[in-house]
């Protein structure tokens, strides 16, 4: 024992810990195969995993971005499903991150948790909290409000603690872009067998995207990002050049996705981009609440709504992607009139409960006795237990009115703050940083009119990975801002 801790002691602590990690990889792996118990091969990720946790929680953190493109949803029964390795690790960052605060609350500088939008994502998730008390359903809302517990410390609060300089933007774009680079071209090669056929998109997006809505949306979500980023670097850079090969590349495969709300959310982020540059941001979104007031008044007006009620027989599926256009013009699209279907459903629930609404994660339970006849269609017996697919909507009919005002208070306040950033300061880096954030929840928001897909790994986590960088943001381009006064005051 004396002689081989004289040994240990002559080597470097970084060979010594290699070589443990190594012997334990070797050990778990051959036990696995000898047992046949293949989950002994992850026993040294766990403890990898549990040693970062320790000694630097910032590796658990970028783990986590790092994993969010590969992970793989899990179903654990009809009603409940896992993203694996993101939700575990969320849910191990919560509980470090309780104790972390416990132990430095009192030295804690909480000019991050003062600024506006924290404040607005503490009212959105303390709303959520006073559902879930008035639920119809108390365990489905507190299951839900747990998740938006960790998706908000994860992906929010932890990118607000780590993410503080411009070598931390680079390497949130990067430790993204690539693993999501990956998943894309194992997706062509996939596909390419198939001959790139609409019908046969949904059966190579597994095992990393749930369908090829899910696939599509966080290559739209996260193509400003890797976009605006190789601005980061100089002309001709590599660097440059690798990320513009990835932007070419997720462009592409945002087409091949055939996925209808992915190709209006790139042309919008695209029209927002001049919006932005010409202070517009305001008016827009002013324009756009009178359209939405005007058409929901429209509809209300003489139950005017029952006029687009669609024909049964002619609602179908479509296997052919220009039948499928032509058909959502026509109304005889059945994923577009199921939609209609829920949305009236979850109209009658709001007006039912205006105030807590139904409660968090309930609107599965609770719609189909308040949905109208006439909206039916082949596939309302909703055997996949999907939602509303309008995440507006559902923050109505579950939480009520005022979950729906704190949820757009977040949406309007972050694209207004990113628009003052963008114009305030005059360092590139910070401009292309608030454009591509900008952009990136204009794409989320688009996608959210007609999807509800804020509570999934490859959506929520941008949003409010979004919000908490345009925070920084504003403290980054603040403080540029005064170091440019003070110079020119010295001058």
């Amino acid at each position: 024992m004396t002689r081989l801790k004289a040994i240990a002691q002559g080597i470097p602590q970084e060979q010594l810990m290699f070589g443990i990690f190594g012997t334990l990889i070797v050990v778990c792996s051959l036990l696995g195969i000898a047992l046949d118990k293949i989950y002994l091969i992850g026993v040294p990720a766990v403890v990898l995993v549990a040693y970062w946790t320790v000694v630097d929680l910032k590796k658990v953190f970028w783990l986590l971005l790092f994993s969010v493109p590969l992970s793989v949803e899990i179903p654990i029964s009809t009603s409940l499903a896992t993203d694996l390795p993101t939700e575990p690790l969320m849910v191990l960052l919560m509980g470090v991150s309780f104790i972390w605060f416990l132990k430095n609350g009192l030295t804690l500088n909480t000019k991050f948790l003062k600024h506006p939008l924290s404040i607005l994502v503490l009212l959105h998730i303390g709303w959520a909290m006073v559902c879930t008390i008035g639920s119809e359903n108390f365990i489905v809302s507190l299951k839900w409000t747990l998740a938006k517990f960790w998706y908000i410390i994860s992906f929010y609060f932890l990118v607000g603690l780590f993410v503080k300089e411009k070598k931390d933007f680079k390497y949130l774009v990067w430790i993204i872009a690539l693993p999501l680079s990956f998943a894309l071209i194992q997706f062509f090669i996939r596909f390419g067998m198939l001959g790139f056929a609409f019908d046969k998109v949904n059966k190579v997006t597994w095992p990393f995207f749930r369908n090829h809505v899910n696939y599509a949306a966080i290559l739209a979500v996260f193509l400003p990002f890797v976009w605006f980023a190789r601005f980061w670097y100089k002309k001709g850079s590599f660097n440059r050049r690798v990320l513009f090969s990835i932007a070419l590349l997720m462009l592409l495969g945002v087409y091949l996705s055939y996925t209808r709300t992915a190709y209006g959310a790139v042309f919008i982020a695209m029209g927002t981009y001049f919006i932005v540059r010409w202070k517009l941001i305001r008016a827009a979104l002013v324009i756009t609440t009178i359209a939405v007031l005007f058409v929901m008044t429209h509809l209300y007006t003489n139950d005017t709504y029952l006029d687009y009620a669609p024909t049964f027989e002619k609602a179908i599926t479509h296997t052919n992607f220009n039948n499928l256009l032509s058909a959502t013009s026509k109304g005889e699209d059945i994923s577009t009139m199921e939609r209609v279907y829920r949305w009236v459903g979850g109209i009658f629930m709001f007006k039912e409960n205006p105030v807590l609404g139904f409660g968090p994660g309930n609107f599965y339970n609770f719609y189909q006795e308040h949905a109208l006849n006439a909206f039916k269609t082949y596939v309302s017996n909703n055997p996949d237990r999907s939602s509303i697919h309008c995440y507006f909507l559902l923050m109505l009919c579950e939480q009520g009115l005022f979950g729906l005002l704190f949820f757009l208070g977040l949406a309007i306040y972050s694209l207004i703050l990113g628009e003052r950033i963008y114009h305030r300061t005059s360092d590139p880096f910070y401009q292309h940083a608030a454009m591509a954030v900008v952009l990136s929840l204009v794409v989320i928001n688009s996608f959210l009119l007609i999807n509800d897909m804020m509570e999934t790994d490859k959506v929520g986590s941008f949003f409010f990975i979004g919000l908490a960088l345009l925070v920084r943001l504003d403290f980054l381009s603040r403080k540029a801002g005064a170091k440019i006064v003070s110079l020119n005051k010295e001058k």
